[in-house]
């Protein structure tokens, strides 16, 4: 964590934990869950299994958060839902999780135990950021300690440690920093470089708040608002504050819109007008661009290597009702066209969606960038060889690194005589001027759009830039 910014902090009340809105839906995870232990019949119980299950998925075997929870658990929606806010909001607060453990237990976590740790910051993550009640969090996760073998002669050590933060958290705070504790020391350091400490600050803070959902929409962006309880955002994205689960939410079945971060929207709408034209949307996969190519009219060729993700993405164009001819393989490779217009969203190391996929700041690491920078040049330039003379080119990254962004671009068009960049100009898509650099491309931040409570601000990092190659 950024231990060098640490700065005096001020202790949270334990008396306002913020409720948490449920999460939604999640996919299959190795391993062997425990939830369905005959002790998970205790209210409350398997919930927390499952989340104490999807912390070890996450912390030991490297897993994202969504493929974390095992989908084969039987579990009422609601104890789901649970599990899958105590797993979220332990990864957002994991670095003033571990340091409030640390000073618990001065002789360290147990090594024959090391699942005893999950159990742990399940519990501090009830006890601190949760509208749960001390006593329900504690005897629940002594109750998790006991359902494994490996964890049940620490029962009562879990016990005694959850029981003394309750007392003394307030105590146990100081010296832990509220701004940086939660954000990777290498991370914060390189945004600092890149936006500046009070820009970073500004990150940091919102990562460690939920992300509202947003949705894009075929038609009608108010009606639809109105209808799920929103508000349209300045780019005509509709955000929805109080979701609940997706699939459940009027419009899904019927298939008049998708989930969509409004940064991720921004992209494909820096094409303009493709109606009619041949756009090749590389490493499409789940579909969100894909489906907003095809619902403006173009011809979509929609390439992605990953098969579990290309069903994904099959299913939501069947759902949506829109056609795209869907192309399995390495982008990199792929020999189609030539076309009008190529949309690369490039593989990166998301860190511009920390706030959403918190378990990017656990999985991540410095050297990811060298690899996935490489990958990245030569996905850019391929993509540009499959443009017609006087096509366009949209390249994006979900990154904060401007290795991902910025960089990329200028790389490739100091090595291309035949491309130049075509500036996004003031006024040109609706909502995005204050995203626009001074070289035309577009950076959007987590800290942007600071609309009230934070719950409903912010948006995912996104670096899109838009390049033309001579006719």
């Amino acid at each position: 964590m950024v231990r060098a910014l640490s700065g005096a902090m001020k202790p949270p009340s334990r008396a306002h934990k913020p409720a948490r809105r449920p999460g939604s839906g999640s996919a299959p995870a190795p391993g062997k869950p425990t939830a369905g232990k005959p002790a998970a019949a205790t209210p409350g119980l398997a919930a927390r299994i499952l989340a104490v299950d999807g912390l070890e998925q996450v912390l030991r075997h490297g897993a994202a958060l969504e493929d974390a929870l095992d989908a084969d658990v039987a579990l009422d929606p609601r104890d789901r839902a649970l599990a899958y806010r105590i797993l979220a909001t332990s990864l957002r607060r994991i670095g003033t999780l571990r340091s409030l453990i640390a000073k618990l237990m001065e002789r360290g976590l147990p090594k024959s135990a090391p699942r005893l740790e999950s159990v742990l910051l399940a519990g501090a993550t009830q006890i601190l950021f949760m509208d749960v009640p001390n006593h329900a969090a504690v005897g629940l996760c002594v109750d998790v300690a006991r359902a494994d073998r490996n964890t049940a002669g620490f029962a009562g050590l879990v016990n005694a440690v959850l029981r003394r933060l309750t007392r003394e958290a307030d105590a146990l705070m100081v010296g832990i920093s509220p701004d940086f504790a939660d954000t990777p020391e290498w991370m914060g350091q390189r945004w600092i470089k890149a936006y500046g400490l009070e820009t970073t600050r500004a990150i940091a803070a919102m990562h460690k708040v939920e992300p509202p959902l947003d949705i894009t929409v075929k038609a009608d962006p108010a009606l639809w608002a109105e209808r799920l309880s929103g508000e349209v955002l300045p780019t005509g994205s509709v955000r929805v504050l109080q979701a609940g689960p997706v699939r459940a939410l009027p419009g899904f079945a019927e298939g008049d819109w998708w989930v969509q971060d409004a940064a991720a929207a921004l992209p494909a709408r820096l094409l303009g007008n493709v109606n009619g034209l041949k756009v090749a949307d590389l490493c499409a996969a789940p579909g969100g661009k894909t489906a907003q190519l095809a619902a403006a009219g173009a011809i979509v060729t929609a390439v992605d290597r990953s098969s579990s993700r290309l069903t994904r993405l099959k299913e939501n164009l069947e759902r949506l009702k829109l056609s795209a001819q869907v192309v399995a393989g390495d982008a990199a490779d792929f020999a189609g066209g030539p076309f009008d217009a190529v949309l690369l969203d490039a593989p990166c190391s998301a860190t511009g969606t920390l706030r959403r996929h918190p378990d990017i700041a656990v999985n991540k690491r410095p050297g990811d960038l060298v690899t996935l920078a490489a990958l990245q040049a030569r996905l850019i330039a391929h993509a540009a060889d499959l443009l017609k003379p006087g096509g366009t080119l949209v390249y994006s990254t979900c990154s904060l690194e401007p290795e991902e962004g910025e960089q990329q671009v200028e790389r490739l068009l100091a090595a291309r005589s035949d491309l130049i960049r075509a500036p996004i100009v003031p006024g040109e898509v609706e909502g995005i001027d204050p995203f626009i650099t001074p070289q035309g491309d577009v950076r959007t931040l987590p800290s942007h759009w600071m609309r009230g409570e934070a719950e409903r601000s912010g948006l995912d990092g996104f670096f899109a830039a838009r390049l033309k190659r001579r006719a």
